[in-house]
Formats: C-alpha cells, structure tokens, sequence
C-alpha cells in the first residue's frame, strides 16, 4: 500500500516532528456545509499554532493520502460519490480506485501504517442501541492498532454501558483527562468508570512508553469531556434520541445509516446546540491530542 504525504507531513515525520491524524468523515459526512470545511480549517490551523502537524487522511482516486491540500478539501465537501470508508471497505475503493472519506476505524488503520502515533476524532463508534450484535468496527480497530486515540467517549446514539464492557472486555486503556468518568458525547459525565485519570501529556507519554515496552496491540482511549459551556445534559437529549430512533425505524433507516440520521435529528431538535457542541469538543480534542504528540518520545 502506496502512500501519498503532503510535504508537510513527509517533513514532520522525517524529522521526527509531533503528527496529530485526523479523520475525514467528520467533514464529508458529519457536519453540514459550511461548518463542515470551515471546522476542518480551523483544527489544522489550531494543531500547527500549538506546535504540530495536522495530517488529516482519506482516498482519493485509489490513493491514501496523508494530509490534505485545499482542492482535498473542496472534494469532500462537494463530490456526493465520496464514500465512507471503514477499515473493510479500503481493500475495494484500493483496487477500484475510488475516492472515500475515513472513519475512526479506517483513519486509526492508515496512521499506524503511515507512522503517526496519535489520533484525534469526535467520538467512536461502539455498540448499538438493541443489537449487542451490531458493533462498530471502530471497536476492534482500537482493540488491535496501537494508537493514542483522543475523542469524547462513545457517541451518545450507541449503547454505552454495553460500548464501555466491550473496551474492558478487549483490553483497551481508558484514561480519563482532568476527568473521573467516561464522557458522553454532549455530556461531561456518563456515570460509567475509567482506567485512570490523567492530567498532562507527560501522564499519557508516560502509559503510552509502558504499553510499547510491554508490546501491548491495543490503542489508548484518551477521553475528553466536552467543554462545561458547550455541554448538554443526557436527560435533555434521551427523549430526543428516542423519538429519533423510533422515527428511523419507521423509515427503515439501517445500517451506517443510521448515527447520521439521529446525529442530524438531533442537531434539528436541540436548535443546533448539539452542533456547536460537536464542534468545540473537535477543537477541544485536537488540542489534548497535540498536547500529547508533543510529549511523546519519538
């Protein structure tokens, strides 16, 4: 598998410089037009002030490319054929030279490969709310790849009790930032524990250096609680996200389909509050992430 490097990126990583990956769904897929592209402008922006180097993935034309110049950009907010591509689906957009967006489980994937340590996103897919069965591939990427992972839990449409048992069962480290409870998305707090509490980049270096030495294959699950002032509490959404999944039931809505649909009724419903909270935990996140990078030992 070829890689195409922005020389941006080529650079960092030659001279062993902090990288922080970024998916692509989240712009082609994730946010309407213009949050969309002006979102994904403004975490590269905020990654390279505060002292790294954004390399945001998808595949274009069959090619994986690792940082995205500004006509990248305008493909995935316009071209309607740019797919979604989790890990399973890199193998046929390769061969059929095809043009996709990445999911965490796919962006996860290709940075490992690529040699970038940390991973900033939203949130992780995981299980599904009435099929234990349905499980995000997302799941078994951070069982099995050996990424820093900084998100804001499990998005709130999932099953996140059955989402958490999944990480525990799979051994997967879940550390807490300056918090003591697995954030929920629009929430700060879900009620459900963490591995450990972890208060600077040094902390997660730190766990990070152990992982390696031991040669654990599983990522580190940073998990970040929204900012307080963007946050939504879980009692304001639930019947929100319950009306919206029974509507998507009615419209026999399946599948990947799915999260788009309640994260878009939920974005309608709140008055665009859950938007502006999905944006600044993006932020937020590719903050922590670049706090990380930079103090990790390359």
């Amino acid at each position: 598998m070829k890689f195409r490097f922005s020389e941006e990126v080529s650079g960092a990583l030659h001279f062993a410089r902090p990288v922080v990956a970024l998916e692509s769904t989240v712009i082609a897929h994730g946010l309407p037009y213009p949050h969309n592209i002006e979102t994904a402008y403004k975490i590269e922006n905020l990654i390279r002030d505060s002292g790294a180097t954004p390399a945001t993935i998808a595949v274009f034309d069959g090619e994986v490319c690792i940082g995205l110049g500004d006509e990248h950009f305008e493909r995935l907010v316009t071209d309607k054929e740019i797919r979604k591509l989790s890990r399973r689906d890199l193998p046929v957009v390769l061969a059929k030279k095809l043009s996709g967006a990445t999911t965490v489980s796919s962006t996860a994937f290709l940075a490992h490969k690529a040699g970038i340590k940390v991973f900033a996103t939203g949130g992780i897919g995981g299980v599904h709310r009435g099929d234990r069965t349905d499980v995000s591939a997302d799941l078994p990427e951070l069982a099995g790849t050996p990424m820093i992972v900084v998100c804001s839990g499990a998005k709130i449409v999932l099953d996140l009790p059955a989402t958490r048992e999944w990480l525990e069962t799979y051994g997967v480290t879940v550390l807490g930032w300056q918090c003591d409870e697995f954030p929920a998305f629009y929430s700060r707090s879900s009620g459900l524990p963490i591995d450990e509490r972890v208060e600077t980049g040094k902390d997660v270096s730190k766990i990070a250096d152990a992982r390696n030495d031991i040669e654990f294959l599983s990522s580190i699950l940073v998990t970040v609680p929204v900012p307080s002032e963007f946050e939504i509490k879980n009692s304001e959404l639930e019947p929100i996200l319950l009306d919206s999944l029974k509507l998507a039931k009615d419209q026999d809505i399946k599948g990947k389909d799915v999260t788009p649909f309640l994260l878009s009724q939920l974005t309608e419903r709140s008055g665009g509050r859950t938007l502006k909270a999905n944006i600044a935990l993006l932020e937020n996140n590719a903050r922590v992430a670049t706090e990380i990078a930079r103090s990790l030992n390359y």
